[in-house]
């Protein structure tokens, strides 16, 4: 496993995290799960990243039983605020920060999270007053580090600007060989305030592991065919032309002698931006494969042959 800084922080995370969105959320069971954590565990993966309304708590919960025993030092843990909760709990007010934090901490059975990130941009409280409940909750020691998940260029620089506050040293947006947009103008605009990339989805919600087939149903145990997961995979990626390119792809990463699922981490890890790539795993064989890729180099004309095929279809 390799490792790399996150931001400005003094934070060591694992270039491959582990990701809780749809898998601990209810889309895997607690057995395998919690096999999944452990596993990542032993192969050098200590980021693991989850967020509150994963599953309305359920996946904070499951990741607090599937943590305990395991030194609190040894891992870097992450969680996320804004998303509703209930019909009146949600955004990023003082009242809700200071109130979710506290439930995710209880939910997770630790003192204090490494990383608390805002899950998205709040349009109905005012910036001031998020950025200091965030400031609140660090001097509080509930969490070392505070990041975003896909705010606009122009808020995290207003953030940036204001005084007397915690700053952020994360970003995490969605990013991947068939999603490459963050790279032309959010990456550079967060390395120039210190702000290091997490990012999720790097796989595509697999569709970049090659598992899908043109003209053909999804096989059945895949994300695509679950009743929990599948509703949030974009259709678009499921079209004939777009599995075309990614087979494609498969064949250049086999020439580079990997899988497609390692040729795909390994691209977005090309970018030393980039911290670390969050991968979702509902079997422990997959978390393997998964962490290899951070091991892994590989020539960057396969790169280019790669972004040439999909270009037309992202």
């Amino acid at each position: 496993m390799k490792y790399r800084r996150l931001g400005s922080s003094d934070l060591q995370v694992s270039t491959i995290a582990l990701g809780s969105w749809l898998t601990y959320s209810g889309g895997v069971g607690r057995a395998e799960a919690i096999a999944c954590v452990r596993k990542a565990l032993d192969l050098g993966v200590n980021f693991i990243d989850t967020a509150n309304v994963y599953g309305r708590g359920a996946a904070e919960t499951l990741l607090g039983e599937a943590l305990q025993g395991v030194a609190r030092g040894s891992y870097i843990l992450a969680t996320k605020v804004y998303f509703p909760m209930n019909e009146s709990d949600r955004g990023l007010s003082r009242a809700q920060i200071l109130k979710q934090i506290d439930a995710s901490l209880a939910r997770l059975r630790t003192d204090h999270v490494d990383l608390y990130q805002c899950h998205r941009y709040d349009e109905n409280t005012p910036l001031e007053e998020t950025m200091a409940a965030l400031t609140e909750v660090v001097r509080a020691g509930k969490a070392r580090y505070i990041g975003f998940s896909e705010w606009p260029a122009d808020k995290i620089e207003a953030a940036a600007a204001l005084k007397g506050v915690a700053r952020f040293v994360s970003s995490q947006p969605q990013y991947s060989l068939l999603w490459p947009h963050p790279q032309t103008d959010i990456f550079p605009l967060c390395a120039g305030l210190g702000i290091g990339q997490i990012v999720w989805s790097p796989l595509a919600q697999g569709v970049l592991t090659g598992k899908y087939s043109p003209n053909a149903p999804p096989p059945p145990d895949s994300r695509a065919s679950s009743k929990t997961m599948g509703s949030m995979l974009p259709k678009r990626w499921l079209e004939p032309p777009v599995l075309e390119a990614v087979r494609k792809i498969k064949q250049i990463a086999a020439e580079a002698g990997v899988s497609l699922a390692q040729f795909a981490l390994a691209w977005v890890l090309r970018k030393q931006v980039v911290a670390s790539a969050i991968v979702g795993a509902s079997r422990p064989e997959q978390v393997v494969e998964n962490a290899a890729a951070a091991d892994i180099s590989i020539d960057a004309a396969y790169f280019l042959r790669a972004e040439q095929i999909l270009e037309p279809v992202r």
